[in-house]
């Protein structure tokens, strides 16, 4: 079990959540998570926000993933 938390951009994916955290909602309700490890959309085209399923191939999602 890690102690730590981070938020991984994949390239041209979704971000890549590791570590305990809460996920809320935007009505402050918590998501029931599974594992410490766990796929968040940022293409917009998952349908099922926030997880990511894949969609953003498809999609030929693009995106700066690069620390700057």
């Amino acid at each position: 079990m890690a102690d730590e938390q981070t938020i991984t951009l994949r390239a041209n994916g979704p971000y890549m959540v590791q570590g305990p955290v809460k996920l809320m909602d935007a009505d402050g309700q918590e998501y029931t998570l599974e594992n410490e490890i766990y796929m968040l959309c940022r293409c917009g085209e998952s349908s099922n926000k926030p997880f990511c399923d894949g969609s953003h191939r498809e999609a030929g999602f693009q995106a700066e993933s690069e620390a700057r």
